[in-house]
């Protein structure tokens, strides 16, 4: 187990072995700030079922001051034939990437102190064969870890093309829906509602028992997977282990406390499927989808959104988190948005074209998503060039 002694007087130590810092990693989670993407459950499962297969190599950074911890630091390294990069662990699938801080982190080392701090990290990873890197790319990192400032923004960070949007809840769902939505929009929302109830009876559903959380989200891989169809966009559950990686958390009775998967009914349709987390006070819109058929016309995500919400105030939570994305319906919905950030540095010679090409195109990626006629565009040609690939295949189908 590699150790460092930093000058601060801060031990630091690095592990590949997540198995072997569980109970550590939980204990610590319990009372340290952090998202649900920096949980155990949700990073272990992500590299059990994704990072394993793609040669990601788990670099976990704590550090100590005498038998406290003042810090986790969920790093990875992604093996490459010519390069290595340095990357938090499970950072695709995490909207949110960044350290666990002990709640006194910040009183503990001042923020101008932590760029010491990070250069006795990066000497230890280095130092350690399996965590040695070529360039470093870290994304989607906040501006805050609960009310604690997030050290890694002293790193020489760009604003990520993408926002993310919470909401403040309140105690009563009549209350906080009159106060968003205007009387006339609320009115548009009951006549959807009662469309959608002559085609059969709306329920806002939370499954159970294993076998049928199973069949919802596999409900929702299906409605996610033509909904990116029709946009032109990657389909996420085509790539290996990830739908293993979501059916472990829809089903797994560990991930109960942390996964909520709901449906809303209309009928015998499953009109609308999401996964979100409740962690603390807070709950986590992850993924979202709806049926493509006659149920579309009438809203059944807006419908189901609303449930949701309203079900998160039952529950007594007191943040709404809409996670990552400049969709329009958040900004309906929600008073503050969060700026997340990314940093791309070469280390080796090695690291120097990806850590370049990587900066340039986020670079690219944020002045096309900030200048609304542009991603107006881009949103366009990909849906047509959606469409014109599902009527060839459909033509190819046809004359088969």
């Amino acid at each position: 187990m590699p150790i460092a002694q930093a000058a601060s007087g801060i031990t630091l130590t690095v592990r590949h072995d997540l198995a072997a810092i569980e109970q550590t990693w939980c204990a610590f989670e319990q009372t340290a700030d952090c998202s649900p993407f920096q949980t155990y459950d949700w990073l272990s499962a992500w590299q059990r079922h994704i990072g394993a297969h793609n040669g990601v190599t788990p670099a976990i950074v704590l550090a100590r001051r005498g038998d406290d911890i003042l810090m986790l630091l969920p790093l990875a390294v992604q093996g490459g034939t010519f390069a290595r990069r340095l990357t938090f662990l499970g950072q695709d699938l995490c909207d949110y990437n960044a350290p666990l801080l002990a709640r006194d982190f910040v009183s503990a080392i001042a923020p101008k102190s932590f760029d010491d701090l990070w250069h006795e990290i990066r000497a230890l990873l280095q130092a350690t064969p399996a965590s040695r890197h070529d360039s470093i790319a870290f994304e989607k990192m906040p501006e805050t870890i609960g009310a604690q400032p997030n050290p890694l923004l002293c790193l020489d960070v760009r604003l990520n093309p993408s926002g993310a949007y919470e909401t403040i809840l309140g105690t009563d769902w009549e209350q906080f829906y009159s106060a968003k939505r205007s009387s006339s929009t609320r009115r548009r929302d009951r006549t959807k509602v009662k469309r959608l109830g002559e085609l059969g009876e709306v329920k806002f559903v939370n499954p159970e028992a294993s076998a049928e959380l199973a069949l919802t989200l596999d409900a929702l891989v299906r409605q996610k997977s033509k909904s990116f169809a029709r946009m032109g966009v990657a389909n996420i559950f085509e790539r290996p282990g990830y739908t293993a990686f979501f059916q472990e958390l829809a089903t797994a009775p560990r991930m109960r406390a942390l996964v909520h998967l709901s449906r809303l009914d209309v009928g015998p349709s499953w009109a609308a499927v999401n996964l979100g987390l409740t962690f603390r006070n807070g709950y986590y819109h992850i993924l979202a989808s709806y049926d493509d058929g006659e149920v579309s016309r009438f809203g059944p995500g807006a419908a189901h959104l609303r449930e949701l919400l309203r079900y998160a105030i039952a529950r007594g939570l007191k943040r709404f988190d809409f996670t990552i994305g400049d969709e329009p319906y958040k900004r309906d919905w929600c008073e503050s948005e969060q700026r997340l950030h990314d940093y791309s540095a070469a280390v080796t010679w090695r690291g120097w074209p990806s850590a370049a090409v990587s900066g340039s195109w986020r670079r690219v990626k944020r002045a096309i998503k900030q200048t609304a006629p542009l991603w107006n565009a881009v949103v366009r040609v990909r849906s047509a060039l959606a469409a014109l690939r599902s009527k060839h295949v459909d033509r190819d189908a046809d004359s088969s």
